[in-house]
């Protein structure tokens, strides 16, 4: 099942599979009205190539475990991987191909994760997809790292290879640059990278803005780069020769060099062999047209009168990779029991980590902080959980973009993931560690850390500053997409880092990152709130959740004289109740600002006016809760509201209603003291207290007086 034997063995039966690739294209894109016809035709023999005579894989499993994978980095030209799934059988039917793009259909413009059996991650942003498939790789030996260290490399039941398609657009997009670049530092030698080299993109010849030699650049990275051309001269007046066997070769010898990942260049005519629009803009984003289609079927020597055609002998023969996907399932299965009787501890934690779920008691291992007015900055109580969970979760391992130090991402002890002969004196480690290092490359990161995920098992952390998770927001966007519980590790959350000034200071980013729907960003007051974010992070096996943490100290609630800081699972609790129960004004904070509301308190309760503290860590974790709960910390009664967070004010309008008033900063930050930052623009207990006898002067509360707003 997978390429060992050094003869193709390539038939007439195979060509013919091939043009079926080639015509099921043209149909489909024909029959929708829109899609990506080109490079699905173009790239038959390669994908054809993989699924039936290079990958281990069972179309009868598609979540065996001990599959290679496959990821389509070109996205939009989907029917590149779903007429492979179609051919092979995992479950796609014809119909589905007729359906391309329609609604509730099996085959979406771009391949979904979770939504079609086969598609092992969401690609259609160019360059993610290269990304991912390093993400896959890694997690691969980190996981026989975790089960099986002792075995020589491609020996063990949890060896595997991962397999990407890629495309000029990937190539020009930086986020290929910063994963490869890792790939490269990292040796993957089971990661294999076939590029689309065909030199056109939508805007027709990609020389209009593209002139560098990208095997050259994948060389510099440390990759092992192959050549494989199938032009002869010029794609406009030159030979074609489909060279199928040169770039199976290519393959097997690439599987040989276990030190580096493999980087194919694979020259190919986009469109190939339609008569008028192949090597064209025209062909890569748009249907052929009822004559192209025609005519190029009848270059093919099929009937250009039947549509979706596929022959019984062509079907049967590709379905065979079923067969043999079984069998070869069937084997490393043994293999597999072998292991599994040999290594029981293992196993259980095998066993645990592929049903999702957490050790009995886990959490019992999170610290407790004790009150203290001095306090704990949440990034360094974050770094303190991770210590306290380094040997209770082996299944969580991260890092950050060179921030280490900053984002107290580094458990305690553990060695880094990187080969031997690049760990440092400062960051010791081997190919199995647990401590991620991903250089300044935040985008690299986020698409990584998708790929490590959905190749299952482990559970990844990244971390960099909060502001930087604009650079990586492309994958972040894709992670809650795909409901993959990814955890972002971002501090120095606020104008609260001070010196660095209004470029590092992030002032829109948290409502921002809120409006990802199926993004969870928690902002905890204090160092027990963050341990109990973690908990809820980890819990939720359905969503990413981010961790904006603070640079500077918080004081550490006093839980004794508040409320417990579990109340963080729901997103937002009474952290301090008014005198009597029943406020007149509430104040909502998070992060460092709910210090400011507690003070507040006490000023407002000493005029006379009973007021609530509620801390909201989490918006999208309270709007989850049921609606007696919500009104029960919210009443829908008390208007006269102040949401007090050191950003702007846009996420908080549904909680302020047409009465709150918010402490807000709708401005870029400046360079000084913290301290000093937030007396300036306006984060104090007085102005928390003036703003919310503006909002009870709204309400009718106060009258008669200037409210000191």
């Amino acid at each position: 099942m997978a390429a060992t034997d050094p003869a193709l063995h390539w038939s007439d039966l195979d060509r013919k599979a091939v043009d079926t690739v080639r015509v099921l294209a043209m149909d489909a894109v024909e029959k929708s009205g829109n899609g990506h016809p080109g490079t699905a035709m173009s790239l038959a023999p390669a994908a054809y190539l993989l699924f039936n005579r290079v990958m281990r894989h069972d179309p009868t499993d598609p979540h065996w475990a001990g599959r290679d994978r496959f990821v389509l980095s070109c996205g939009h030209s989907s029917l590149t991987l779903y007429v492979q799934l179609y051919l092979s059988g995992y479950g796609l039917a014809l119909d589905d191909l007729k359906s391309l793009r329609q609604w509730d259909s099996l085959t979406p413009g771009h391949p979904e994760y979770g939504h079609t059996p086969g598609v092992e991650i969401t690609t259609g942003p160019l360059g993610q997809g290269i990304g991912n498939a390093v993400g896959m790789a890694m997690a691969a030996r980190r996981e026989r790292g975790l089960f099986d260290p002792d075995t020589d490399a491609g020996n063990s039941v949890f060896d595997h290879q991962v397999y990407a398609l890629c495309s000029d657009g990937d190539i020009e997009e930086g986020v290929s640059h910063e994963s490869s670049a890792i790939a490269g530092v990292q040796k993957l030698g089971n990661l294999t990278v076939i590029y689309d080299d065909n030199e056109i993109s939508i805007e027709d010849d990609t020389r209009i803005a593209k002139n560098e030699d990208v095997g050259a650049r994948y060389a510099a990275y440390g990759w092992d780069v192959r050549h494989v051309d199938w032009r002869k001269g010029d794609p406009a007046e030159g030979e074609y020769n489909e060279d199928v066997e040169a770039l199976y070769k290519e393959i097997l010898a690439g599987h040989k060099v276990t030190d580096r990942p493999t980087f194919i260049v694979l020259k190919t005519i986009i469109g190939y062999p339609s008569p008028n629009k192949q090597n064209t803009g025209k062909i890569h984003g748009s249907a052929l047209g009822a004559d192209e289609v025609a005519a190029t079927k009848k270059v093919l020597g099929w009937d250009p009168n039947e549509t979706f055609a596929v022959a019984e002998d062509v079907l049967a023969h590709t379905r065979a990779v079923s067969e043999r996907g079984r069998a070869a399932h069937a084997e490393w299965q043994k293999s597999f029991d072998a292991w599994a009787g040999a290594n029981a501890e293992a196993k259980k934690l095998f066993d645990r980590l592929e049903a999702k779920k957490l050790p009995e008691g886990w959490f019992d291992a999170v610290p407790v902080f004790p009150a203290d007015e001095k306090g704990l900055a949440t990034r360094a109580a974050s770094g303190k959980v991770l210590d306290a969970l380094a040997p209770v979760l082996p299944e969580l391992w991260g890092g950050s973009a060179d921030l280490a130090e900053s984002n107290n991402t580094t458990m305690k002890g553990e060695p880094s993931f990187i080969p031997a002969e690049y760990a440092t004196k400062a960051f010791p480690g081997n190919e199995f560690g647990r401590t991620l290092h991903f250089g300044i490359r935040e985008h690299g990161m986020g698409s990584i850390l998708n790929g490590i995920t959905v190749h299952g098992g482990t559970r990844p952390y990244g971390g960099t500053f909060l502001v930087f998770s604009d650079y990586m927001r492309g994958a972040v966007r894709l992670s809650a997409l795909m409901k993959l519980p990814v955890v972002y590790v971002w501090t120095h959350d606020s104008i609260g880092l001070g010196e660095d000034g209004p470029t590092h200071q992030p002032i829109e980013t948290v409502s921002a990152l809120r409006a990802i729907v199926g993004l969870d960003v928690v902002r905890p007051a204090d160092a027990n709130e963050t341990a109990w974010a973690w908990r809820g992070a980890l819990e939720h096996i359905d969503r990413p959740t981010a961790l904006a943490l603070s640079r500077q100290n918080l004081p550490t609630i006093d839980r004794e004289k508040y409320a417990s800081a579990e109340g963080t699972l729901k997103g937002g609790y009474i952290l301090s109740e008014a005198t009597g129960g029943q406020p007149s004004v509430i104040l909502i904070g998070t992060g460092s600002e709910v210090q400011l509301c507690l003070a507040a308190q006490e000023r407002l309760e000493a005029q006379g006016t009973p007021t609530r503290v509620v801390s909201m860590p989490c918006q999208e974790w309270f709007y989850e809760q049921d609606t007696a709960y919500q009104q029960e910390v919210l009443p829908r009664g008390v208007k006269a509201r102040v949401t007090v967070e050191a950003g702007i004010r846009m996420s908080w309008d549904r909680i302020l209603g047409d009465a709150g008033e918010p402490v807000s900063i709708e401005h870029y930050g400046a360079s000084a003291p913290a301290k000093i930052l937030f007396e300036q623009f306006g984060f104090t207990a007085d102005n928390v207290v003036a703003k919310a006898n503006a909002a009870l002067a709204k309400v009718g509360a106060i009258t008669g007086h200037k409210t000191g707003n």
